[in-house]
């Protein structure tokens, strides 16, 4: 039924092993012809079957979503929906009432859908391809969400265009897969611990929100209290709005998108009303260290990603130095510090002995927290480390 992929004589080994890659230089031939996107069977040098993935001419030749023999058609992806929802109701993040009503539900190659991100806002689901075999699948995935949620399912919006492989984008365009009607809705109100946030998953940044610092919000909340904070990188503000709820003395939100300081404004407004206890500025964050004159007890540095590949690994290494060293410098004696990176390519360790270097170059005494990382609805498959992608510590600075 499906094109062959079989594999140089001891590449099987991965993929016993459950990892979700297959690289091109482990392939002895394919069979059938595939082209980006097909679904294709992969079998061992002794066409002996071991996997079924999406086709790619690229680097990463296969990307595994089973390991059974059996037809990928709308009961098959049904099931694995069912299995990634139940995980969210085990952590308590099914949705449609209560303090939390977004979150992730599937992640990637974390769920079994390598190429594929789903996020659920308030009824609304947010369907992100990064892989063209995945947008092919779109229509049996939304056959099963409409199966999983019912009628609390009001809405589904496809977001690739941003994210697939640039001359497959230049052919598709954002759309809804499930009742466009749901664009009156924007901006739509979710909670997240009893926090409330407008998103805009049309013109927002990812799917509209980072639902991956749900858990380090949380954290922050419990050190904000009587604190001068300033949020660096704060997009809609969810970092700000968890510090004026836990009492903050002030807070100062810092972006260099003037829609970002809309968004996070609307936000404090959303919560608070009118306060004099928040101050939003369209700015870029190393211009601000270096010019504001201001002294802060908490400090948050979430940046965006400074490296999308390896090949930039370097130059992102040396701007997170950079950063902290200028973060570091605008802390009070006692100060915390946030800080984190979102580059895949940049792993734990790497990020770890950048903040020490960052830490020698400023002369101050650092002492380790907390380490973090994304939030359980961002699960890591054991098998597939790369999926852990989102670094944080949480420093005290003498």
């Amino acid at each position: 039924m499906y094109a062959k992929v079989i594999l140089n004589a001891g590449k099987e080994i991965a993929v016993k092993r459950l990892h979700p890659w297959i690289f091109s230089g482990a392939i002895a031939r394919t069979e059938g012809n595939p082209t980006d996107g097909d679904v294709v069977e992969i079998f061992d040098k002794k066409s002996t079957y071991l996997a079924t993935g999406h086709y790619y001419k690229g680097s990463i030749a296969v990307k595994i979503f089973s390991y059974t023999v059996t037809e990928i058609n709308e009961a098959f992806w049904l099931e694995k929906l069912q299995t990634a929802y139940k995980l969210r109701q085990t952590i308590s993040f099914q949705g449609g009432s209560g303090v939390v009503n977004c979150y992730r539900l599937i992640h990637g190659e974390g769920d079994g859908f390598p190429g594929l991100i789903l996020d659920f806002y308030n009824g609304v689901i947010v369907f992100q391809a990064h892989t063209i075999g995945m947008w092919r699948e779109k229509e049996k995935i939304v056959a099963g969400l409409k199966q999983i949620y019912g009628e609390s399912l009001i809405g589904v919006y496809d977001k690739s265009s941003e994210t697939l492989p640039a001359e497959f984008a230049k052919t598709i365009r954002n759309t809804y897969l499930f009742n466009d009607s749901v664009n009156e809705l924007l901006p739509h109100e979710i909670f997240e611990n009893d926090n409330k946030f407008l998103i805009d998953w049309e013109t927002g940044q990812k799917t509209g929100f980072f639902l991956d610092q749900r858990d380090n919000r949380a954290l922050l909340g419990q050190y904000a209290k009587n604190k001068k904070v300033l949020n660096a990188f704060c997009y809609s503000g969810g970092f700000s709005v968890y510090a004026l709820k836990a009492g903050a003395e002030l807070v100062h939100s810092v972006d260099v998108s003037k829609k970002a300081i809309e968004l996070v404004n609307q936000n404090v407004a959303l919560n608070f009303g009118e306060t004099d206890k928040h101050e939003a500025y369209a700015e870029d964050v190393m211009n601000y260290l270096k010019n504001n004159d201001q002294f802060y007890d908490l400090i948050v540095l979430d940046p965006p990603a400074y490296a999308k590949n390896i090949a930039k690994r370097h130059n992102a290494v040396q701007g997170y130095k950079r950063l902290n060293v200028e973060g570091i410098k605008r802390l009070a004696k006692g100060g915390i510090l946030f800080t984190f990176s979102c580059s895949q390519v940049v792993d734990r360790e790497l990020f770890y002995n950048t903040i020490v270097s960052a830490a020698l170059e400023v002369g101050r005494q650092v002492r380790v927290l907390h380490q973090l990382t994304q939030g359980a609805d961002h699960p890591v498959s054991l098998f597939h480390p790369e999926g852990s992608y989102l670094k944080g510590l949480v420093l005290y600075v003498e």
